[in-house]
């Protein structure tokens, strides 16, 4: 299947089932679970990147193990709007897994989202080392969470 822009990976996914959110680092993979009803993001896990045949093999575990329908994966745009390096590492990632795997896949906007979680963690008074431990699938669940408020206002119309 290919990449989806949102409405028309709102449309392939079944009404009641679950997404995951990715924020694909260099060195680690957040990833936050939605609730069936697609309200409510919550973290869930951090791969650390080993391979790529072995993270993604987690990757699938994963989606296989909480009967995933869809992939909302964080696009790292600059600040302008351009693509940097990022974005390509992140394209190609997506590529790769949808090579070995069908499914529904969008990006979603990533801008600040690390940067939110962390100033949130440290006015939560975190530790260095708790926030390390949390930073990918918190940024993770921000952005699931900023694609399923998205997707709410788009079904109702807004």
């Amino acid at each position: 299947m290919p990449i989806l822009d949102n409405g028309g990976f709102e449309a392939a996914l079944p009404a009641s089932a679950r997404l995951l959110g990715v924020d694909l680092g260099t060195k680690t993979i957040g990833l936050a679970l939605s609730d069936t009803s697609r309200t409510v993001a919550s973290p869930l896990e951090t791969i650390r990147r080993v391979k790529f045949s072995i993270d993604v093999e987690r990757f699938f575990a994963l989606m296989d193990e909480h009967d995933i329908a869809g992939v909302v994966l964080g696009l790292p745009m600059n600040m302008d709007g351009s693509s940097g390096p990022r974005v390509q590492a992140t394209r190609a990632f997506a590529s790769e897994v949808l090579k070995r795997r069908d499914l529904s896949l969008t990006y979603w906007d990533e801008r600040l989202s690390t940067a939110a979680v962390t100033r949130m963690m440290i006015d939560a008074d975190m530790t260095r080392a708790r926030r390390a431990e949390l930073v990918d699938k918190l940024a993770a669940t921000y952005i699931l969470q900023g694609y399923l408020d998205a997707a709410s206002n788009w079904r109702r119309g807004g």
